[in-house]
């Protein structure tokens, strides 16, 4: 049985999420030059996030597509050529085989698309994102000396009683943290997913599509995320 499309995207996203935090672990260790060791503690974490995140921005990047729609029908050049001389036959022949008119992508509507996503939306999601991240990593702080040996010590963790407790949230800390860090991620984010947004409104026509194609460039962009707000 195929899922909805929102479900499908945010199954996609979830993993790809685990992914780069597990890639910015191994990068984080080969640095450090010590053995990799697997924390499922912030694994969990982002994929947290993408399951929660996914479905809203799904929904935005739809009401963006029916809003502005990225193409509009026009004429064909070879429907204009036979409209031009007359050729009523050619324009009868051309409509029996759909070539009257195609797909054309509409300029200002990408540019306005582009434009709202990457001001707006990218705004909401880097202060929803710092919000989070930073909140539950207060929520989930472990014991002090707590051993991370084995990737199963970061198992029992998840799996214990009170691994998240929102009540040891310093949330005045959270917000301070989260407003300054917010220009960082946005101008790293315009590095970014300006290009990933050209793509996604101008070639790729699905919502599906879209969703995996800033799947895909998440990864590196998670790695990043992961990064930058690793303990």
């Amino acid at each position: 049985m195929a899922f909805p499309p929102i479900v499908t995207a945010t199954i996609q996203s979830a993993i790809l999420a685990a992914t780069s935090n597990l890639l910015a672990q191994v990068l984080t260790a080969y640095q450090n030059e010590t053995s990799f060791i697997i924390d499922w503690v912030p694994v969990f974490q982002f994929v947290i996030f993408s399951l929660i995140s996914v479905p809203p921005n799904f929904l935005w990047q739809d009401f963006l597509e029916s809003t502005f729609p990225a193409y509009h029908m026009a004429p064909t050049s070879d429907a204009v050529a036979s409209a031009s001389a007359n050729d009523e036959k050619a324009l009868e022949r051309e409509a029996k085989e759909g070539k009257l008119v195609e797909p054309k992508l509409n300029k200002a509507n990408t540019a306005i698309k582009m434009f709202l996503d990457q001001t707006l939306g990218s705004a909401v999601n880097t202060v929803l994102f710092s919000l989070f991240i930073h909140s539950i990593q207060d929520a989930m702080v472990r014991p002090l000396g707590a051993s991370l040996s084995t990737p199963d010590k970061s198992i029992r963790y998840l799996l214990s009683r009170g691994a998240i407790d929102y009540g040891k949230v310093d949330w005045p800390g959270v917000v301070a943290r989260s407003r300054a860090e917010f220009y960082q991620i946005l101008v790293a984010g315009w590095r970014v997913w300006p290009i990933v947004s050209l793509v996604n409104f101008a070639f790729i026509k699905s919502i599906e599509g879209r969703n995996l194609v800033g799947g895909l460039a998440g990864v590196g962009w998670g790695i990043y995320m992961s990064l930058i707000t690793s303990r």
